[in-house]
């Protein structure tokens, strides 16, 4: 099967998103992969968990850095204006070239409704382009705004953005991720990928950073934390 075939059936399957990871991750590294190529982002990840870079993150009872980004559009999205409505829920999203990410943000579409009915706001954040923005937006059919954050200065802000190692590099090119491409720029970082809910108060009420980019927490997580924001 090609790796678009591979994509397609794992996402209109009806496995909550871990599984639909998992899957995706023994068919990448089984059929669509190299050994070589699989050992280095193996690495990677194994390194970035040691380093205990995820510590650095902000977490939940923490003061929410404010931010101003443009959508795909050049329309500014801003925190604040959103968090005068009601809760944000921030995801922190790698980019169009990453089918772990697509299919977070897939998952994150399919709980859209759940999450604005208890009256929150849903943005992801990406150092990518605006094009590539645009590209994401359509081929996940998301209904919520992908914001640039140009060489992860917002990320850096949440403490989840990190630099990737030399010798991935040319494996991430290889695999069709050139980040000086994707980005617009040549800093080779990438956030982390990281999910939170920010109350009005602008402090941070739920907060999910995995240093392994093939983990991610269920939307459905979230849900008992926008309940109770809704009670205060």
């Amino acid at each position: 099967m090609s790796f678009q075939e591979i994509f397609t059936s794992i996402t209109k399957s009806d496995m909550p998103l871990q599984g639909k990871l998992d899957a995706f991750k023994t068919a990448f590294e089984t059929q669509l992969a190299p050994k070589e190529a699989v050992d280095v982002l193996h690495r990677s990840i194994d390194e970035l968990i040691a380093s205990g870079a995820r510590q650095n993150a902000l977490k939940a009872g923490d003061i929410a850095p404010a931010f101003a980004l443009p959508d795909a559009d050049g329309n500014l999205v801003s925190s604040r204006d959103l968090l005068a409505k009601g809760p944000l829920v921030v995801t922190f999203y790698r980019g169009v070239w990453c089918p772990y990410c697509n299919i977070d943000l897939q998952a994150l579409e399919a709980a859209r409704s759940e999450i604005e009915a208890r009256g929150a706001t849903l943005v992801a954040i990406s150092q990518q382009t605006a094009p590539n923005t645009r590209k994401a937006v359509r081929q996940n059919n998301l209904g919520f705004p992908i914001v640039s954050d140009h060489g992860g200065e917002v990320g850096a802000e949440f403490g989840v953005r990190w630099v990737l190692p030399e010798y991935t590099r040319h494996v991430h090119s290889a695999l069709g991720a050139d980040l000086t491409q994707f980005n617009g720029e040549d800093s080779w970082t990438l956030p982390m990928p990281a999910r939170y809910v920010i109350g009005q108060d602008g402090i941070i009420v739920y907060a999910e950073v995995n240093a392994d980019y093939t983990h991610r927490p269920e939307p459905s997580d979230m849900l008992p934390i926008l309940d109770r924001l809704r009670q205060r």
